[in-house]
C-alpha cells in the first residue's frame, strides 16, 4: 500500500480540513500526525482558539490513522479534553495512535500539543470502518 498516496488523498479530499489549514504530515496504519498553525480567524470571543479547532485537528489525525489501512471510516464517538490554549501563530500538532483495532470499530487516542510540546488537548475517538476502499 502506498501511504504517501493515501496521505495525499487525505490532504486533497478533506475539503473541511483544507479550509481550516489542517495538513496531514505523516501516516501509517494506526498512526497519523496532523498540523495546523493558529490563525486570527480561529479565535473565539475570549480570544483563544475555538475548541472546534482542536477537535477538528484531532479528528483529522485520528481519521487519517484509520484511513491508512486503505478504507474509509467515520467518527462515531469521541471525548476530547481541552487543557491549554494556544495563541495566534502557534503550530499545533495532533498525534493519533490506535488503541484497539477491530474489523468494524476501532478506538484511537490523540494528543494535541503546542510548539513547545505542551499538551493542549487529549482524548479518545471511536471510528466505524466502512466497507469502502479509498480510491486513489
Amino acid at each position: 500500500m502506498d501511504y504517501e498516496q493515501i496521505r495525499a488523498f487525505r490532504n486533497d479530499k478533506n475539503i473541511f480540513s483544507k479550509r481550516l489549514g489542517i495538513y496531514v504530515e505523516e501516516l501509517r496504519p494506526g498512526y497519523a500526525r496532523a498540523v495546523k498553525t493558529v490563525a486570527e480567524e480561529d479565535l473565539n470571543p475570549v480570544q483563544v482558539p475555538h475548541g472546534g479547532v482542536y477537535f477538528s485537528l484531532a479528528d483529522t489525525a485520528c481519521g487519517s490513522a484509520v484511513g491508512a489501512y486503505g478504507t474509509l471510516a467515520v467518527t462515531i464517538n469521541c471525548s476530547l479534553s481541552f487543557l491549554k490554549s494556544a495563541k495566534v501563530g502557534d503550530r499545533l500538532t495532533a498525534e493519533a495512535r490506535e488503541l484497539q483495532g477491530g474489523r468494524r470499530v476501532c478506538v484511537l487516542e490523540v494528543r494535541v500539543t503546542g510548539e513547545a510540546g505542551e499538551l493542549c488537548a487529549a482524548g479518545t475517538f471511536t471510528f466505524r470502518r466502512l466497507d469502502k476502499k479509498i480510491e486513489l
